[in-house]
């Protein structure tokens, strides 16, 4: 077992069941708070461009309907991380207001610390997923990604 990522609200704390999410959803869309669906296999801490799964409910006011959204993307993409934001579009906010995973492949096989020496006896330290060895697509099972479906070898 790999290390578990934590991104995100909530990331600390046991993985949400569809009821809490959507609590969770229904206090942002009270609030007025656009939703988002976004996936990744390479969910590397700097990676913040992640694929956009379908368009951001900004007339929704039911969280049922972007748990239908956030079902439907763990259908189509059951080996990738996926994460639901709410924007927070407020004169002087303009900010992603709530991010939280509500999906992750069931093997994470976390990140290693690169050392490397430079000049002056500086070292500098990067992250490194190991998921980002295999190529995209490729990373947690044997699928090729195009926007928005996912063809696997054998269905």
């Amino acid at each position: 077992m790999g290390i578990r990522n934590r991104q995100g609200t909530f990331s600390h704390l046991p993985d949400l069941t569809d009821d809490e999410i959507r609590m969770q959803v229904q206090y942002a869309l009270d609030d007025g708070w656009p939703i988002s669906v976004e996936l990744t296999d390479d969910p590397h801490p700097r990676n913040t461009l992640w694929e956009m799964w379908g368009l951001p409910m900004s007339d929704v006011h039911d969280a049922s309907a972007v748990l239908l959204e956030v079902n439907k993307c763990r259908e189509a993409y059951p080996n990738q991380y996926i994460k639901v934001n709410a924007y927070n579009a407020r004169y002087t906010k303009q900010t992603t207001a709530l991010s939280f995973l509500v999906n992750r492949p069931a093997d994470e096989p976390g990140f290693r610390l690169n050392r490397t020496e430079s000049n002056d006896r500086h070292i500098l330290y990067a992250l490194h997923s190991y998921a980002a060895d295999k190529p995209h697509g490729e990373r947690y099972a044997k699928c090729s990604a195009e926007p928005l479906r996912l063809r696997c070898r054998g269905r």
